[in-house]
């Protein structure tokens, strides 16, 4: 047994930025995290040529702004020195290996008891803490829809964190799930590389550009929602037209009502909306199902395909450990409160990174939990 004033799960942006802010504060602690590195996300299921979909001044870890010579946009590498810098200046030193099997709260003596399975040894240990963080993320595994017939596809089918770059599929018909902007880089990249690529497209979706989410996200701190979300739609029509000729239709509300509202983010353009629009990439409806080869629509077109790639997205892994979620958590592993209390449960249980606001809002979670900590232990009545 080891026992800690506050146990954070997960060594992702969340769960590194608490570390940073509490060491600052000199509030003891320990970081559990189950893989071998920290941002495991960016470090092993990224694909090669991810870049921040935001300009970096959005994109920063507490206490550590971004240097003025890193570009606006950094490629994934880049970020990931950053990460590594930040790690060493704040001195945190996750315990890796470590995978939270169980967390519970002893009513008994108001503690927080975690087990945890060290993956390499196998050997079981009990944590002890008077705060809980929930620091594992929005991205805990890959979810795969159970499409009839996928589990007998004759060619290769993956999740987008296992896809790396198009070079494997020079030359083979190629089709991505998932319009998000995962699916549409990918299916970008994909072309590039000399893939036939298609991509499904079900559900309506804004499609804006860098500069248009950067102008926004300036404007939105002295205009209203609606008036930011008329000027990015107007903005987005001029530049693409009418995308519905394509299969891509707009939703109703504006961009960011939904982002704020929903958690949806629109398309941040890299380039593919040209290539559907030049017929490069096919866009297609839902698929019914599947036969060996064939992928069936659902408007009944049959299409051979040497792979598909599912860009549709990830589930929250927390409510499979944490015993008492319902103190802070929905059945689906996001939070009971709406923002901005979405960070605080009960008998000192938090969770950060669960916003659906990207590296932006978990870096004001961790900013928001370490202060009520502070607040609580200089205060516990």
């Amino acid at each position: 047994m080891e026992e800690t004033i506050v146990l954070v799960v997960g060594a992702g942006p969340a769960g590194l930025g608490i570390a940073a802010c509490l060491s600052q504060k000199c509030i003891p602690y320990i970081v559990l995290e189950r893989e071998d590195c920290c941002a495991s996300l960016w470090k092993k299921r990224a694909y090669d040529r991810c870049h921040l979909h935001l300009a970096k001044e959005f994109c920063s870890f507490p206490l550590k702004p971004h240097a003025p010579e890193a570009n606006k946009y950094m490629c994934k590498d880049d970020f990931i020195d950053y990460i590594d810098e930040y790690v060493e200046q704040f001195e945190i030193t996750p315990r890796y290996y470590h995978s939270v099997e169980s967390a519970s709260f002893d009513e008994n003596n108001g503690k927080w008891l975690v087990e945890a399975r060290h993956t390499e040894n196998n050997v079981t240990k009990l944590f002890v803490s008077s705060f809980l963080v929930v620091a594992s993320g929005e991205n805990g595994k890959g979810y795969i829809p159970d499409i009839p017939g996928l589990n007998d596809f004759k060619g290769d089918f993956m999740h987008s964190s296992e896809y790396k770059s198009g070079r494997q599929f020079r030359d083979k018909d190629v089709l991505v799930v998932g319009c998000g902007n995962s699916g549409m880089e990918i299916s970008y990249d994909l072309s590039n590389s000399g893939a036939n690529t298609s991509t499904v497209i079900r559900n309506p979706v804004h499609v804006v550009d860098r500069e248009m989410v950067f102008v926004a996200m300036q404007l939105v701190k002295y205009l209203s929602l609606s008036t930011v979300d008329a000027l990015v739609s107007f903005a987005s029509k001029l530049k693409y037209g009418d995308l519905s000729k394509y299969g891509i239709f707009r939703p109703k509300e504006g961009p960011f009502f939904l982002k704020i509202n929903k958690g949806r983010s629109p398309v941040i353009d890299v380039g593919t909306i040209a290539k559907i629009q030049s017929g490069d990439i096919k866009v297609l409806p839902g698929i019914e199902r599947i036969n060996k080869n064939k992928v069936v629509f659902k408007d009944k077109v049959e299409l051979d395909f040497d792979a598909i790639i599912f860009a549709t997205g990830f589930k929250s892994t927390a409510c499979e450990w944490l015993k008492d979620y319902d103190y802070i958590l929905k059945d689906d592993g996001f939070p009971k409160n709406r923002c901005p209390n979405h960070w605080k449960g009960k008998n000192k249980l938090y969770c950060a990174g669960l916003s659906r606001m990207g590296i932006q809002g978990a870096t004001k979670d961790a900013i928001a939990i370490t202060d009520d900590i502070e607040m609580v232990l200089g205060n516990p009545n």
